[in-house]
Parts: structure tokens; C-alpha cells; sequence
């Protein structure tokens, strides 16, 4: 059974009624729910996650300190700490604290602030432009198991994904990145013999690539550790899964750099049926620097559309 599946689980067995029998003033009134870091709230755990931080656990959110004080919070935190230390073959952590951790008692607005920036979830473009994705991700990923008041799930709402015009400034930034990489520094070090520095721009085409798959899957791109796991859920891009592992694990003797040009080649090629698909650029050729004008182009808000094409990349 996934951590997920046993965080609810937990909950609906012991969270559920504790809170009902000590305290049914704050049944309806906070959310419940497992979401943030740790591979359980992406669902990519497995026996080899359970080596650490993996528990059956769960987070209560709170509202804020004028709805529920101190004191109500610091004895419902002691309360979650009184449940019981082992479920299902796992063993809790009881350093519990009432912080914007992975688990416990947690006011909702320190969880949103932590990760995003604003409390509510309300985010300038500024903030969007700015905020790491994998920030974005942990707080709507997971599940939230009770939220009658929409006190959690009404902020992840705000915050499913970007919005489109950052979508595409941030696509644009990735694709002329990942073509400055591959097709410009790549040869040039090549050709000064710079093997080193070559493949270290080989990992940048590598990474600005995978950014590009999750801007056009309009999914927030997972922490580092997660996103060729990730990859392989996109029926349009788990193909290209082989070629960008090739880029990063063989080496770049003259046969090695031929075969990285046909990867790359093939790689930009689907990137490019995908941005024609999307109706962002008309381009069919195999250059990403076109279709990356042709994106920002696309870009309502004009201040945005006339920042730097780079500064959507990272």
C-alpha cells in the first residue's frame, strides 16, 4: 500500500475520531489531508522510501489564530502526538512540533506561506515568475481527505498551475536556453576539446528540455530526484525518456557527440510537433530558438512579453 493510501487510512481509523470525541468544535472547521515533501504526497514511494521520514501521519490544518487560538492548537497537538506509535508495520516519529512541517498540527496559512510565498495563494506575476516549481507542486500535490470549508483546497485552486502568459514566458526561456546549449556552447566546446564543459552543456539541454516537457504538459515539474520518474506518466514524451538518459550517460568521442546530434535532433523534434500542436508557432524545422520567439510572441501581459526571452528559463 502506498504512503497516501496509509496516511488516510490512519486518519480514518484514529485522526477522525479523535477529533470528533475531544474536540467536534474544530470538526468542521479545519482540513485534513497529506500533502507537501516526501515521495508519498507525489505517490512515487516504494520500499526503498521507508528508510526515512516515511510514517503513517497526516497534517491538520488550521484556520487562522483568531478562529482557533493557541492553546486549542498546542492541545490538539498533543492530542495528534497521543495516537498511536506504530500502523500498519511503521512506526511514527514523535517529534511532532507545531510548525509548517511535513506532518501534524499546522496552521494552513504558515503551510501556503512557506512554499509559495502568500498565505492565500494569491501570487503577483512577480511571485509566479519567481516561486520554484517543485514549491508550487507540494502544495497541490497529495491529498486533502476532509476540507469542509474549502480552507485548503480553495488555495490549491488558485495555485494549480501558472497562469498561461507565465506558462509561456517560462517555455519560451526554456527552449532558447536549451537550444543555446545544445546547438551553440556544445559544438564550440566540442571543438575546442573541452569534453568536460561539453557535457556539462549537454545536462543544461538536458534540464531545460524537461522543463519545456512539463510547461507543455501544463504540469509543475517535480523536484530534480523525480522528474525522469515523472516522465515516463506523459504518453507524448515518456519516448524521449531513453534519448535524454543517452545524453547524460555516455561520454563524447567523436562517435558519442554524432549520436548525441541525432538525440537532440529527435528530441527537438517532438518538442516542436508539440508547440505546432498547441497552435504557439507554425516552425518545422528542428532549431528550438524560432519556436521560442514564436512562443513569447504569444504572450498577452506586455511587460511580460517584453522582459528578456531568458529570464522565463532557470
Amino acid at each position: 500500500m502506498k504512503g497516501l493510501e496509509i496516511a488516510e487510512k490512519y486518519y480514518r481509523e484514529y485522526g477522525a475520531p479523535m477529533i470528533h470525541e475531544e474536540f467536534p468544535e474544530l470538526e468542521g472547521i479545519v482540513a485534513v489531508g497529506l500533502c507537501g515533501s516526501g515521495s508519498e504526497c507525489m505517490g512515487y514511494d516504494d520500499e526503498l522510501s521507508r528508510d526515512h521520514d516515511f510514517e503513517p501521519s497526516f497534517i491538520i490544518f488550521l484556520p487562522p489564530e483568531e478562529v482557533v487560538d493557541r492553546r486549542l492548537a498546542f492541545r490538539l497537538e498533543r492530542a495528534y502526538d497521543k495516537l498511536p506509535d506504530e500502523f500498519m508495520g511503521l512506526k511514527r516519529n514523535k517529534d511532532v512540533s507545531f510548525d509548517t512541517g511535513r506532518h501534524g498540527v499546522v496552521r494552513a496559512a504558515d503551510f501556503f506561506l512557506s512554499k509559495v510565498g502568500d498565505p492565500e495563494g494569491d501570487l503577483t506575476l512577480e511571485q509566479w515568475m519567481s516561486v520554484s516549481e517543485h514549491y508550487l507542486l507540494e502544495a497541490t500535490n497529495g491529498k486533502i481527505f476532509r476540507d469542509d470549508l474549502g480552507l485548503v483546497t480553495d488555495v490549491r485552486k488558485k495555485l494549480a498551475y501558472f497562469p498561461e502568459d507565465v506558462r509561456l514566458k517560462k517555455l519560451a526561456g526554456a527552449l532558447m536556453l536549451a537550444e543555446q546549449a545544445s546547438e551553440y556552447n556544445y559544438e564550440r566546446l566540442l571543438s575546442r576539446s573541452d569534453t568536460a564543459a561539453a557535457q556539462l552543456a549537454i545536462c543544461e539541454y538536458v534540464r531545460e528540455v524537461i522543463s519545456a516537457i512539463f510547461l507543455l504538459e501544463k504540469k509543475y515539474k517535480p523536484f530534480y530526484k523525480w522528474q525522469f520518474r515523472a516522465l515516463v506518466e506523459s504518453p507524448r514524451f515518456a519516448p524521449l525518456k531513453e534519448d535524454l538518459e543517452s545524453l547524460l550517460t555516455t561520454g563524447n568521442t567523436v562517435g558519442d557527440a554524432v549520436e548525441k546530434r541525432s538525440r537532440i535532433r529527435r528530441i527537438n523534434l517532438a518538442l516542436i510537433e508539440e508547440i505546432r500542436a498547441q497552435g504557439l508557432s507554425d516552425y518545422d524545422g528542428f532549431h528550438l530558438d524560432s519556436p521560442a520567439y514564436c512562443v513569447n510572441g504569444k504572450i498577452a501581459d506586455p511587460s511580460l512579453r517584453n522582459m528578456h526571452i531568458m529570464s522565463g528559463g532557470e
